[in-house]
């Protein structure tokens, strides 16, 4: 779980500097064993013994899905996304308004937008975006 905290961090900061250092690592790595490791099914991606990337789902919600920088661009967080939508015919996420990249990432993946708030009801006080992905019939 220290490693998952750890991708998160750094990840989360890359991606949204305005908000980074909201917490301390001895705060992430209790979030993530006390509550992601608890409450979700973790998948992750490895490049020898060094976590790359994962992600993090329950309940047809995907929590977490992080990928180092380094790592982006590879197809992991594709892989790991499916592995989400193969527990799932429905799947719903919510990611900041402000990470545009992210939310490219989610919308070339089927994902489409079903909500947007001013943020109140989230930690950072940062506006976000409800999307919602589901399976294709057949």
């Amino acid at each position: 779980m220290d490693a998952a905290a750890r991708v998160h961090r750094a990840s989360f900061d890359l991606a949204l500097p305005w908000l980074a250092g909201l917490h301390t690592p001895v705060e992430d790595r209790w979030f993530y064993r006390e509550r992601v490791f608890r409450d979700c099914e973790l998948w992750g991606a490895f490049q020898g013994d060094e976590l790359t990337g994962f992600v993090a789902f329950r309940n047809a919600w995907i929590d977490q899905l992080y990928i180092r920088s380094e790592a982006q661009g590879r197809g992991i967080g594709s892989r790991l996304l499916d592995l989400a939508k193969d527990s799932s015919d429905r799947l719903q996420l919510w990611t900041f308004q402000r990470n545009t990249a992210a939310r490219r990432f989610y919308e070339r993946r089927g994902f489409v937008l079903i909500e947007q708030s001013e943020g109140t009801r989230n930690e950072e006080r940062e506006p976000d975006a409800l999307y919602c992905w589901t399976r294709p019939l057949t």
